[in-house]
């Protein structure tokens, strides 16, 4: 029988185990929130950018996304189907397609934020306001510094676990 080595640290106080295990209990309620409404993490930040930005090509989303073009077509399309976005010839490219909501998308997007804030709420609840603004602050920091995009979910881009 081996003899346990003592200077393993215990997982509950690395940082990285610590974010990862709330990062994808939070991806899991999230995703499992958005199911009753049809759309995955996936499709709400695709319609979170376009509520935001309105009217951007198919490669601009795939940029900002960090999606393939190929699994972007396939999103564009899942949600032209659902009736939620419309390509419309870009006004300045002629080779190009503006992605544009249509009002079903802003009603779905209205739902959807309730249960953005009541998911923060729940995560947060053992916080005092401050704690919260600083753990805010202090992810963010960290984030830029991974080299992540500002809110854009590095999941979308890799199809993995509760973010498709």
């Amino acid at each position: 029988m081996t003899e346990v080595d003592s200077s393993f640290v215990p997982l509950s106080e690395r940082t990285a185990f610590l974010v990862g295990q709330l990062g994808f209990h939070v991806g899991f309620q999230f995703t499992d929130a958005l199911a009753p409404l049809g759309i995955g993490p996936r499709q709400y930040g695709m319609l979170r950018l376009l509520h935001a930005r309105d009217g951007q090509t198919q490669q601009q989303l795939s940029d900002t996304l960090r999606i393939h073009r190929n699994a972007m077509v396939g999103l564009v399309d899942d949600l032209e189907k659902r009736g939620l976005v419309e390509r419309r010839r870009h006004p300045a490219d002629r080779r190009a397609y503006a992605i544009h909501l249509l009002p079903g998308a802003y009603e779905l997007l209205a739902k959807t934020e309730p249960l953005v804030e009541k998911q923060d709420a729940s995560l947060l609840e053992p916080l005092d306001p401050g704690e919260r603004a600083t753990l805010r602050a202090l992810l963010n920091k960290v984030a830029v510094g991974a080299g992540l995009a500002p809110g854009v979910h590095p999941g979308l881009a890799r199809g993995m676990g509760p973010t498709c």
